[in-house]
């Protein structure tokens, strides 16, 4: 099963070390493939997602919960793919949707502010100034992000089982660090962190199947029983029974669901005299 999520502010270097930890250990390394897949399988356009999962919300979104679908949708994808194990995932959010998968190795990789101004002048081929601007501005984006949609913290160690300060060590120890960690006895593989990581993937899969008309649905799932959960008004529950299981009818993994639709009653207008 072994799983690796390794996330930090430099993505050239996140990009390089989860390559290397991955050609060590014959993992797959993925990425931006997360994405692609999502976009291609829920047909909807990739920069949205992309900006979903790095663009702190708006007012508005923050109302309306304008990102919870294309988070449902990279989501779902996200942890489809970590299921198969031997992965080495790095990216922005991915530790956010591991944090309740035990032996999931959490990595961050931090670097000083002026070694990511370095960075972002060379990529981008902008003034030192501008360079710096923009990596402040990256920092209070994560954390508006992570704050409105998760109330945490990307810079809390504790969302990590393992962070590493690379400003004065070389990537090739950071490789060996994590490769080191991973030999641990809790991370290796059992039958109950990996029943763990399918019962989460199948909850997000069959939450980005509905989210789209129901979003205010939740979804729980153990070994193939799934239950979801709305309080529409007592007129509607028939339809959205309908919807729901023909929204779910062609997902794997369903052996038993089970529709707790608690019926609200709609307030009385007033009658006037």
């Amino acid at each position: 099963m072994p799983i690796i999520t390794i996330s930090s502010s430099s993505q050239k270097n996140r990009q390089i070390i989860a390559e290397r930890v991955a050609e060590r250990l014959g993992h797959t390394c993925i990425s931006r493939e997360i994405i692609l897949e999502a976009s291609e399988h829920y047909n909807v356009p990739e920069i949205k997602l992309a900006k979903a999962i790095h663009d702190s919300p708006t007012i508005f979104e923050r109302l309306s919960n304008g990102k919870e679908r294309y988070l449902s949708f990279f989501k779902a994808s996200l942890l489809n793919n970590l299921k198969n194990g031997s992965i080495v995932y790095h990216g922005i959010v991915g530790h956010f949707f591991v944090q309740g998968i035990p032996r999931v190795l959490k990595v961050r990789i931090l670097d000083s502010m002026e070694n990511r101004i370095q960075e972002d002048m060379e990529l981008e081929g902008v003034p030192e100034g501008v360079a710096r601007k923009r990596v402040l501005q990256e920092d209070r984006e994560r954390y508006n992000w992570c704050s409105a949609l998760y109330k945490m913290d990307t810079r809390d160690p504790e969302l990590y089982n393992l962070v590493i300060n690379i400003e004065r060590i070389s990537i090739d120890d950071c490789v060996d660090l994590i490769c080191y960690a991973l030999e641990k006895e809790y991370f290796k593989e059992t039958a109950e962190a990996e029943k763990i990581l399918k019962n989460q993937a199948l909850t997000a899969t069959i939450k980005a199947a509905i989210v789209q008309k129901y979003s205010d649905a939740t979804v729980t799932s153990y070994d193939g029983n799934v239950v979801i959960h709305m309080d529409p008004p007592i007129s509607q529950i028939p339809k959205k029974k309908r919807d729901i299981r023909a929204l779910t009818c062609n997902i794997d993994g369903i052996r038993k669901m089970e529709l707790d639709l608690k019926a609200k009653t709609l307030p009385r207008t007033p009658m006037h005299k």
